[in-house]
């Protein structure tokens, strides 16, 4: 198993991921957690092969006048791992309810 450990409010953020929601401001969005905590987390999925990340194509941000959006999707490995934190840490009815209201950001 990777080196991440199994907190709440890393199980909310994989639970976002599995649900669609790729980008980090969608992920602190839905989740509510604040983007200091979002980031690190995001950065250590992706740095421990449970995550996968890309930058968006610098024309599309440009084109929409903002900064550059990196996209996170779970690997297998990640999966797996949320299979096994959602035992110990359930998410929240509301941000499921939440995550179902809500429309990921895509590129």
């Amino acid at each position: 198993m990777a080196a991440v450990k199994v907190t709440p409010a890393t199980t909310l953020v994989l639970h976002a991921l599995a649900n669609g929601f790729t980008h980090g401001f969608d992920i602190v969005d839905v989740t509510e957690l604040a983007s200091g905590t979002v980031y690190p987390i995001l950065r250590r999925l992706e740095r421990e092969g449970l995550a996968s990340g890309r930058w968006e194509d610098a024309a599309i941000a440009r084109d929409e006048q903002r900064p550059l959006r990196r996209y996170y999707a779970l690997t297998a490995a990640g999966q797996a791992f949320l299979d096994t934190a959602a035992t110990r840490h359930r998410a929240p009815r509301t941000l499921l309810a939440r995550a179902r209201r809500l429309k990921p950001a895509h590129s």
